[in-house]
Parts: structure tokens; sequence; C-alpha cells
């Protein structure tokens, strides 16, 4: 008001009535002047619509949409066929991608928070000794700080701090999980299956049956076999298993080999 940017300051409404009773104002080229003292307020709120639009447009709430997107979609494609985490995620990022169109977003943080992400996951796949963790951290904070250009409406930092974080952890040391969980041999399933060991029951040619993981199966074998015979499994077809007689040692009879 000392520079004439405005008239002037009212506590509330009422207030702001009555600082305008009497004052005069042109209004296409007529002189008025105001009674507003006792003029009635009609107090219209905001409606869910637009609630909500302010909500998504809010600069922390817009972040925290987009981050929750791509971990949500980062997990999908860790694990094909839960779905819902791809849908959430999908539409995370849309709602965020909205609210920050409404909103004075620099695309180059945009794009050092991506960057940054995809650095941390590279991280827990390739052999980068922390180099890629790091950068991608570094990247990942820049972009955030930088994301709002308008200054004094920004990203909280205490916010970015907790997500830098937080993805930290969870791209470098869960991802790493994961794929040290992958590279494990396979425990079960029908591949666990081929070349395991297994007995067989009773004599049989052609098809038969034997134990195998302590279970019985129905076998197949291309050559004769009889009741104690150790065999492992070549193939799988369907609920029947492929079998050939297992190598005895040096100097064992068939029948011995049986018996031991």
């Amino acid at each position: 008001m000392d520079q004439k940017v405005i008239d002037l300051v009212a506590r509330d409404v009422p207030d702001l009535l009555g600082k305008l009773e009497g004052r005069r104002v042109t209004a296409a080229g007529i002189e008025r002047t105001l009674a507003t003292a006792h003029a009635p307020v009609d107090d219209q709120p905001p409606g869910w619509r637009t609630e909500f639009l302010a909500t998504i447009t809010d600069p922390a709430i817009a972040y925290v949409l987009i981050l929750v997107g791509i971990y949500a979609i980062f997990f999908e494609f860790s694990n094909p066929g839960l779905v819902l985490p791809g849908v959430a995620g999908a539409i995370c990022l849309v709602v965020a991608l909205y609210g920050l169109q409404m909103l004075p977003v620099s695309y180059a943080g945009l794009l050092l928070i991506v960057l940054g992400l995809g650095f941390m996951i590279a991280e827990a796949f390739l052999p980068a000794y922390g180099s890629l963790g790091i950068g991608g951290l570094v990247a990942f904070v820049i972009g955030s700080v930088i994301l709002i250009e308008v200054p004094g409406y920004h990203v909280p930092y205490a916010l970015i701090a907790g997500f830098a974080g937080a993805s930290a952890i969870f791209l470098v040391f869960v991802a790493g999980a994961m794929v040290k969980g992958r590279r494990r041999p396979v425990v079960s399933g029908r591949e666990e299956m081929i070349g395991s060991p297994g007995e067989v029951m009773a004599d049989f040619t052609g098809e038969g049956w034997a134990r195998v993981h302590s279970e019985t199966w129905r076998v197949r074998s291309p050559e004769p076999l009889r009741a104690g015979d150790r065999v492992r499994v070549r193939a799988i077809d369907g609920l029947t298993l492929d079998v050939v007689l297992e190598e005895l040692g040096p100097g064992l009879r068939r029948d011995e080999g049986a018996q031991t």
C-alpha cells in the first residue's frame, strides 16, 4: 500500500465492506459511490472439482504423486502380472503430469529427477561400485530443487530429503535383492524337476512308477527298469517324467547298484 499497488488492507470481509463504504470509483466511464456497509454477502465455497484441482496443483502433492507413480510402475515391471501397481502408478503419473503442467515447472528439473531415478535403478543391475547410485542421487536432488521455477514457491526441502533417502534405500538395496534372487538357482516348479534323481518302485517296461522328491510320479524309460533302480529325470511330458537309468560307479553291476 505504501507503493500504491493496493488500495487498502482489511482484516476480513465485513471490515473490507466497511472500508469500501462511500468510496468513489469509475466504472464504464461513470463515477459511482459504493454503498457496501450493509450489502448482503453471498458465500459460495469452492466445489469438489476446484478443491481437487487445488490439491493436485500443490507442488508437494504433485511431486509425491509423480514419484509414487514411478515407484509403482517399477514394481510392476519387476513383478509382472500383479497389475494393481501398474494401474495405480499410471493413474498417479497422469494426475501428477496434469498438476505439473498447471505449475511453472522446469523441464530440466523433471528430466533430472527421472534421470536420477534411472541411475539409481541401474546401480542395482550394473557393477558401477556406487558411481551410478551417487550420481543418480545428486541428479535427483538437484532436479527436485529446481523443479518449480517461481521463487518462494517450491517443493519443501524436507520432503526432497526424505524421498532422496528413501529412493536411495529402495532402489539400490531392494532392487539389488531382487536381482540376486533372480540369479539363484531354481528350487521349485517344473524347471527344478529336470535332472532330479528318483527310484523305481516296481519292475516295468516302457512306463511305470517311480518316487521323485518323495512323490510318486508316472515315468517313462527307453529301457526296462527294475524296482530299486536309480534314475534321473531328463524331461517332463505333462504329468509323465522321461527318465534314464542313472550310471553306476565303476565295478558295480546293476543289481549291486540297486541294492546299494
